[in-house]
């Protein structure tokens, strides 16, 4: 072990003496590994990306706050995440080189997957997502930072994309003219669900904002979900909004990078499996209009994720990790032939949504 991560390790009383440390997982954000003491006990030590994260101090707050409320409410150890706190009672600790540490209890006898293999798993990760939302309906959002500011806020991506479309400093707009005609048509639809919060027809709630199925883990014998993990973008949104973004990556027939766009379309019976799941438990307390508007939330996810791989494209693929010159402009074509098939199967997603309710 690299006498850095003894270092850190020292701040934390484990309960006996570590025995390994080594990386573990296939995250792309922080970097983690995992911790093994000469007890049997195993954690997760994480280093924080302050690249992404500009306020770690911030963003460890936020986790503390949200998954002490969820503990209150939920008994059982393995279904809300657990900080270690350092001797000096922090939930992080900061090296020399400013670097921010931090470790999580590791769940044990778990499971994830990175694609829903079953409608029955993607039914269970929705109710993973449904009982999050349900633990935090009534938590004080102004508690929380913006751990990514304006991460979801569709509006302000529009006015990032006419940016980044004046600008077209990479000369690449000329190859992208139907996708850019595409987004501009959908101007006056991408304040739709913000309008809504700032009218207060709908609230302001705890989101998630990362939600890809790898992000519940699932108990190993019964395969029913366990808890969400990876907190770090949980702040301030539109619970809908994390509904779609599930929609949006689990719920498309295609890769996010598929050429072929006859292959892009919207599976139906996974937007049907997973609005069973999140509704049977999130209905408990986010209000019916909070649920209606989850169809047009999937869309709303659908063409932000295309604008940001579009204008990243304009701009020369400065965010975007690509393996080709062109892979940000196949991925903006995805995601708005997604969006356009959306539209096509509005109604049918309204009256699934529509039916659950009225169960």
């Amino acid at each position: 072990m690299e006498e850095k991560l003894r270092n850190i390790l020292s701040h934390y009383d484990l309960g006996s003496d570590v025995v390994s440390c080594e990386q573990f997982g296939n995250g792309h954000i922080n970097w983690t590994y995992r911790v093994e003491t000469q007890a049997g006990d195993t954690f997760v030590l994480q280093k924080i990306n302050t690249f992404v994260f500009r306020d770690p101090v911030g963003l460890q707050r936020n986790i503390q706050l949200l998954t002490d409320f969820m503990r209150k409410k939920e008994p059982e150890p393995r279904k809300v995440m657990e900080l270690v706190p350092t001797v000096e009672e922090s939930t992080f600790v900061v090296t020399d080189d400013n670097e921010y540490w931090r470790i999580y209890v590791f769940v044990k006898d778990c499971i994830c997957y990175d694609k829903a293999e079953s409608l029955e798993i993607f039914r269970e990760s929705a109710r993973a997502f449904g009982n999050f939302h349900n633990l935090l309906a009534d938590f004080p959002v102004s508690l929380l930072v913006e751990t990514i500011p304006n991460f979801h806020n569709t509006p302000s991506r529009f006015r990032d994309f006419e940016a980044a479309l004046a600008a077209d400093k990479c000369g690449r707009a000329a190859s992208a003219g139907p996708e850019i005609e595409y987004v501009l048509s959908q101007k006056s639809f991408s304040s739709y669900l913000l309008d809504k919060v700032e009218s207060g027809e709908i609230p302001l709630r705890v989101t998630h904002n990362d939600t890809k199925i790898n992000n519940v883990l699932f108990d190993k014998i019964t395969q029913k979900a366990l808890c969400v993990v990876d907190l770090d973008t949980t702040m301030p949104g539109i619970p809908a909004m994390d509904f779609g973004d599930c929609i949006r990556y689990a719920g498309n027939n295609a890769a996010e990078d598929e050429k072929d766009l006859s292959k892009v379309f919207l599976r139906m019976d996974l937007f049907k499996a997973f609005a069973e799941g999140y509704c049977s438990i999130s209905s408990e307390n986010l209000s019916a209009e909070e649920l209606l508007i989850c169809p047009e939330a999937s869309k709303m996810i659908t063409l932000e994720t295309g604008m940001r791989f579009l204008a990243d494209y304009l701009e020369g693929d400065i965010y975007f990790h690509t393996a080709y010159p062109e892979h940000n402009l196949i991925r903006a074509r995805v995601q708005f032939e997604l969006a356009r098939d959306m539209d096509r199967n509005m109604e049918a997603m309204r009256t699934v949504i529509k039916e659950l309710l009225d169960k």
